[in-house]
């Protein structure tokens, strides 16, 4: 990875030490973005616009804290200042492997009593604001515990809301909930509160016909908590912390910080229309690696048995069946899941582990993070939440050649839960090792600040497809969603693209549910879905009962990508995404609707004349291959049935 980070004075606001208003902007490089700070009377609040139009209305900042209340009796102490920040990272796991962030960074500090209380950071690119807080010592004091963040966003009224609910705590399977596995709902009334709780971040707001907003945070590891944004009957929604009795209520719901310190950015993406949204890198631009990688590591693409056969498959003879099944599919993984601890044995899995690398496939290995905070009875349990016997067993996975591991059943957003994750990130990245995490939060920046990060659930997933046919009578809608809201912050390992008509390991009918998408729509999500790192729902039998065009594709599709563009779509009614890797670009889209979507395409980056591959279905959602070159005015015609989907591919 390449650092280039500048720092350049632009300009800094008149000092008016006795206003009871104080007013300052912060503008994005091209001076259409514009956060506007105020201190009114002691109250420090902002608001954002776009192109001189409303997104974010008046809203309030600050900190309650147990060394002071910095929401109120505020004065500026220092005049807002400006630098310019000009940064080019590399990053082969997230949608632009290639990042060049530009943004203004303006800097309010505020006094409270005549001491030196907190700095107001805010990072304006030209659609994305970014913002924390610094928190300085107070008299005597060296730490703090933040028992409330005052910051919100009100939005104009007629907004419509894209969001998912957070659950209670210490419901669901065995007492794992929240997990962000919570169905979004679309085109909702402003100023709800899900069901009691909140929201889950990310959270998309559509601004009457003016455009969207994209809220989220970035940067959140053992130095804070994760939070959600909780609804106000006005049409305000603030920030909240955890709830006191996640994670068994263990540890505490309120951050802590030494001071000074600083608290995770607050992110808002903003965007007349979705490009922004979908394109936006503002959760990887503002936060930096927290430590060296150990080794380069791979992105693979891997099999899975579990998502087919479910538990009883966890054994060996079926494991070296799938290694078998990767190896065919050029893949260079499997992930065995939960109980191969007492249905394989860890003998058997050294085994396993010798028997695919002559194959030249590696294992992911399954554990419950589970020590005292939910009731999860899968195993291995135990070992992850214990740092000698977590890193007794890295050693051990190190020695057989293990390449990752998918860690399950987290429950919780305190800081406590986000040390967990750090910890075991720090240890396996010492091992040469991966990870994937499930039944989890929302990973934050964390594929930048974590080299050996590779995914996280934090989705309604593959599993609900074959738990339920209303999962699968729903599939359709949901992929309209996730590249809107969920995937557009983070590697969402979704496992997904299943080939099988039916969720049952003989692909037969009148058991498990019943897929109702195309082999095109698999296909398709294949490059909607972002994840370095991906585990397919495909199975050894789509070898002989798949069309070979499907399989042929599913051998080669890309895990990472050096680029996204947003084309078209709505979030829950269809998408079109463009995905490049190299010189290739991969265009999907997916309809949901109840007829079928009409759309006239233009494809500037692909030049006029090039030859393409187009897959795409009928009504009866059978698919077929067929070539063309693109016509001078770079336009294509598609018509998508309703669950089907066209995938184009230069």
């Amino acid at each position: 990875m390449k650092y280039l980070i500048f720092l350049l004075p632009l300009w800094v606001s008149a000092y008016v030490s006795h206003a009871q208003t104080t007013n300052s902007v912060v503008s994005s490089p091209d001076g259409k973005l514009l956060v506007t700070l105020v201190l009114d009377n002691g109250k420090p609040t902002y608001s954002v616009s776009l192109n001189g139009k409303p997104f974010v209305a008046n809203s309030p900042l600050g900190l309650k804290t147990n060394v002071g209340d910095f929401t109120e009796g505020l004065s500026v102490g220092k005049a807002l200042a400006i630098s310019k920040i000009d940064n080019a990272y590399e990053l082969p796991t997230i949608k632009q492997s290639k990042v060049h962030y530009v943004a203004n960074e303006g800097v309010i500090s505020l006094s409270k009593d005549n001491f030196a209380a907190i700095d107001i950071v805010f990072r304006v690119s030209n659609n994305d604001v970014a913002f924390r807080y610094n928190v300085y010592p107070q008299k005597a004091s060296r730490s703090c515990v933040v028992h409330e963040e005052k910051t919100g966003l009100a939005f104009p009224a007629g907004t419509t809301t894209f969001l998912s609910a957070q659950s209670k705590a210490m419901v669901g399977f065995a007492r794992t909930m929240p997990s962000y596995e919570i169905p979004y709902t679309v085109d909702d009334t402003l100023g709800e509160n899900g069901r009691g709780n909140g929201y889950t971040f990310p959270c998309l707001f559509k601004v009457n016909n003016t455009g969207w907003v994209l809220v989220s945070e970035t940067g959140v590891d053992s130095r804070y908590c994760g939070s959600r944004l909780i609804g106000h009957a006005d049409g305000l929604y603030t920030i909240g912390f955890p709830m006191p009795d996640e994670n068994n209520g263990i540890g505490t719901s309120a951050p802590g910080i030494p001071l000074p310190g600083e608290t995770p950015w607050r992110t808002i993406t903003v965007g007349e229309t979705l490009a922004p949204i979908v394109e936006t890198t503002v959760p990887f631009d503002v936060v930096k690696p927290r430590y060296e990688a150990s080794q380069q590591y791979r992105y693979t693409k891997g099999s899975w048995s579990w998502i087919i056969g479910m538990d009883g498959r966890t054994v060996y003879n079926e494991q070296t069946r799938y290694i078998d099944f990767s190896a065919a599919m050029g893949y260079e993984t499997i992930l065995v899941d939960a109980l191969w601890d007492t249905q394989i044995g860890r003998e058997k899995i050294a085994e396993l582990a010798k028997y695919g690398a002559g194959k030249g496939v590696s294992l992911y290995l399954w554990y419950n993070s589970n020590g005292y905070w939910n009731d999860a009875p899968q195993g291995p349990r135990g070992i992850m939440d214990n740092t000698i016997a977590r890193r007794k067993e890295m050693a051990w996975m190190k020695q057989i050649g293990v390449k990752g591991i998918k860690v399950d059943y987290f429950g919780g957003d305190k800081q406590e839960t986000m040390k967990l994750y750090e910890d075991i990130l720090y240890d396996a990245n010492d091992f040469g090792i991966l990870c994937i995490f499930h039944g989890s939060t929302l990973p934050r920046g964390w594929e930048r600040m974590y080299p050996n990060y590779a995914a996280s659930e934090a989705v309604l997933a593959s599993e609900n497809l074959a738990f339920s046919q209303r999962s699968c009578d729903m599939e359709a809608f949901n992929a309209t969603i996730h590249p809107f809201i969920r995937n557009t912050v983070g590697s969402m390992d979704f496992g997904g693209s299943a080939l099988n008509n039916f969720y049952n390991a003989n692909n037969t009918p009148n058991k498990g549910s019943k897929r109702v998408t195309s082999d095109v729509y698999a296909l398709a999500t294949a490059v909607l879905f972002q994840s370095s790192v991906q585990h397919f729902a495909l199975a050894p039998n789509n070898l002989t009962d798949s069309p070979d065009w499907a399989i042929n594709f599913m051998k080669t599709v890309p895990t990472t990508w050096d680029e996204v563009r947003y084309i078209d779509g709505y979030p829950g009614r269809y998408v079109v995404l463009a995905r490049r890797q190299g010189t290739k670009w991969y265009i999907a889209g997916v309809n949901a609707r109840k007829e079928p979507q009409k759309l006239k395409l233009k494809l500037p980056m692909i030049a006029a004349g090039t030859e393409y591959k187009l897959y795409s279905d009928d009504a009866q959602l059978m698919g077929k291959v067929t070539t063309a070159k693109l016509p001078k005015n770079q336009e294509v015609d598609w018509i998508i049935p309703t669950n089907g989907a066209a995938l184009l591919v230069n």
